[in-house]
């Protein structure tokens, strides 16, 4: 189906399905805060500077070697760690030292998290500081049961099975009761396949977009994608307000 960006939700499974979830997952990087934010940029060129110290790289071939793992091991830390033995510790403290001042308390997400009926968690190929320090930032801290992190998946990044395997027997998350909002439409295939509902969320238009090319999924939704969001927050309320009514309690 295409994908309007122009508009709040695009509905391609019934929003009721929502009745049914229990578990709320989160991606972190450009999901909880918006595709424009300078947050991504900052730690992409960390990575790079990274690479370029570790292996005595000029900034190019420091780049194009980065992204090459990227696209081949699904993270930077783990092409290094295969390649070179790196210390996933010290990696993702260097590349995740970055300033975070940019971002601003965003009160109406929190909001709209709160009110979900729930478990929230947030499942990151990033590290557990990361995201905790992140969430602060954004006053969603005290939203979230708990963060899975790289660490905690062993490493194994996302879109990997095995990353979901370990999340959803770590927090004992039945699939067919959660949802996963991402911004990368490979990282809901397995979700999708074990049962989850799934939500794209993707910039707003004209909004500018630092993701890479290969990951952006154009102008139709994978099979695999139940909705697609420019508006996280704006969706979440909608959710709330079309949630049908259990009147079995009363």
């Amino acid at each position: 189906m295409p994908v309007d960006p122009s508009s709040t939700v695009e509905t391609y499974a019934r929003i009721d399905a929502f009745a049914r979830i229990d578990t709320w997952v989160f991606d972190l990087d450009n999901t909880l805060y918006p595709s424009d934010s300078d947050l991504w940029p900052k730690i992409d060129a960390r990575i790079t500077l990274f690479l370029a110290h570790l292996l005595g790289l000029d900034g190019m071939s420091a780049r194009a070697l980065q992204k090459y793992y990227y696209q081949r091991y699904g993270t930077t830390l783990r092409g290094l760690m295969q390649e070179h033995a790196v210390s996933a510790e010290e990696f993702l403290e260097f590349t995740h030292d970055i300033d975070r001042s940019s971002l601003l308390p965003n009160l109406a997400l929190a909001s709209a998290i709160t009110a979900l009926p729930g478990r929230k968690l947030i499942l990151t190929n990033g590290s557990r500081d990361h995201a905790l320090r992140t969430a602060h930032a954004l006053g969603l801290h005290a939203m979230f049961e708990d963060i899975f992190d790289i660490a905690a998946a062993d490493f194994v990044p996302k879109p990997e099975a095995a990353t979901y395997e370990r999340f959803f027997d770590k927090h004992a998350v039945d699939p067919r009761r959660a949802v996963m909002f991402e911004d990368l439409a490979r990282n809901l295939i397995v979700p999708h396949q074990r049962g989850m509902t799934t939500a794209l969320v993707v910039p707003k238009p004209g909004q500018k977009d630092h993701r890479e090319a290969f990951e952006i999924s154009g102008d139709v939704a994978p099979p695999h994608v139940d909705f697609v969001t420019s508006d996280l927050e704006a969706f979440l309320i909608e959710i709330m307000a079309n949630m049908p009514i259990d009147e079995s309690n009363g």
